[in-house]
């Protein structure tokens, strides 16, 4: 069994949470349990010409009401979405009381950062008389560890601050990076999670030229379809999720309320393709292993896994391959669903949402379900549980997740219900 070298608990003690489905983590955990979909025809920009015209965006958020307005313009959307993200889950940590600023980190991620901003910049830049002219904040409201920085700036905290980048997995990542951290004892506590705002130009044009979007532009409710035969593409969400992580004893000494405890993770390389998973799942199944070694257990006390699951014809089955070669026939008490289904995809952000995800599971003894299934694959294995239409009634222990990204990263982590 892999040990840590410091046998250190580690806990969580706030969650924050804007998304597609809820600007809240009450609001978001009921959708998630309801079936909500997230999708509805972009409003953020004019995508009438564009093959896909729809996506999951948040709603009613105004940045203004949560960040200084003048403060506020010098960000790109996805900095705002994670302070509101991050500002909610410090509240629900008690404010961090009781633990000292140096010794609490940030590490926020974003799988692109300020495309939106990146894109009008150099838009207006050709479109206008070709001089060299930029916004001054052209580069600090582009940048992708920015948002972990204001995060930093914005409460004080002078710990290790950072943005790990790895495409889908970035925020499962910060997850993992903010374990080891308080597992080696380099600090007390640390804000992690993600966030993305890539529904703009250049994010839907970008992926609908490599056919990675779903072009169901009349029925896009059901467009993302994780398992369905006719899948045929992701959607794509914007959105920030937060987590506070710090030990056991820092959590118990200062009074916090314990959601969860993190106790397995795993990150590999495929080191096969640019853009499309092993076909066998070896990267997956090497993340997966890792986290359950981790975590001490056998993969069928694993009692939920949510899964990566984009909606993609060929990622969706390869995940579930390493689960089916994993389990190996122990699969009988170990659901399985993707909540992209109703979400979309929030790319750098997913890892984080889908952590909350988990959370939500263990806390309401239920597993989301996947949506949007009329037909299901013929070439799902029939021995793995998939969670379809509604919520399912389950006490939850042990609950895992999976990310994937472009350039073949992946990780896993595995959480386990407070006791």
């Amino acid at each position: 069994m892999i040990q840590h070298p410091n046998s250190m608990r580690v806990v969580v003690t706030g969650v924050g949470v804007v998304s597609p489905i809820g600007n809240d983590y009450a609001a978001f955990a009921d959708n998630l349990l309801s079936g909500t979909s997230g999708a509805a025809p972009i409003s953020l920009f004019d995508a009438e010409k564009f093959p896909t015209r729809f996506a999951c965006e948040v709603k009613d958020f105004n940045a203004t009401d949560f960040i200084d307005p003048k403060l506020s313009k010098r960000m790109d959307r996805f900095t705002h979405l994670g302070i509101v993200a991050s500002d909610q889950a410090i509240v629900d940590a008690n404010n961090l009381e009781g633990i000292a600023k140096d010794r609490t980190a940030v590490i926020w991620s974003s799988g692109i950062g300020g495309l939106g901003f990146f894109e009008q910049e150099i838009g207006a830049h050709y479109s206008g008389d070709g001089s060299a002219r930029f916004n001054p904040f052209f580069i600090p409201k582009m940048i992708v560890d920015i948002a972990a920085g204001y995060i930093s700036m914005r409460h004080g905290y002078k710990g290790p601050n950072y943005s790990p980048v790895a495409a889908c997995a970035s925020s499962t990542i910060a997850i993992i990076d903010a374990f080891h951290l308080i597992k080696l004892g380099k600090v007390d506590a640390v804000v992690c999670g993600g966030s993305d705002a890539t529904i703009t130009r250049g994010g839907i044009g970008g992926f609908s030229a490599m056919r990675a979007l779903s072009r169901r532009n009349d029925d896009y409710k059901t467009a993302s379809r994780p398992y369905d035969k006719d899948r045929d593409g992701f959607v794509m969400g914007e959105g920030g999720a937060a987590l506070i992580v710090e030990s056991l004893e820092s959590a118990q000494q200062r009074g916090a309320n314990v959601l969860c405890e993190i106790v397995g993770t795993g990150m590999s390389a495929d080191a096969y393709h640019l853009t499309a998973p092993h076909p066998d799942g070896e990267g997956a199944k090497a993340v997966m292993n890792l986290a359950i070694e981790e975590a001490g257990i056998s993969p069928e006390q694993v009692d939920y896994i949510n899964v990566h699951g984009t909606s993609t014809p060929v990622g969706d089955l390869a995940e579930l391959a390493a689960i089916k070669d994993i389990w190996s026939g122990r699969a009988s008490n170990t659901l399985i669903s993707s909540t992209k289904s109703m979400t979309g995809h929030l790319l750098g952000a997913a890892g984080a949402l889908e952590a909350l995800a988990l959370m939500v599971s263990m806390q309401q003894s239920s597993v989301p379900p996947t949506i949007n299934v009329a037909n299901p694959d013929p070439n799902l294995p029939e021995e793995l549980n998939i969670v379809f239409d509604r919520a399912c009634s389950k006490e939850i222990k042990y609950a895992l997740s999976n990310t994937f990204g472009f350039g073949g990263h992946n990780a896993s982590v595995l959480l386990k219900n407070f006791e």
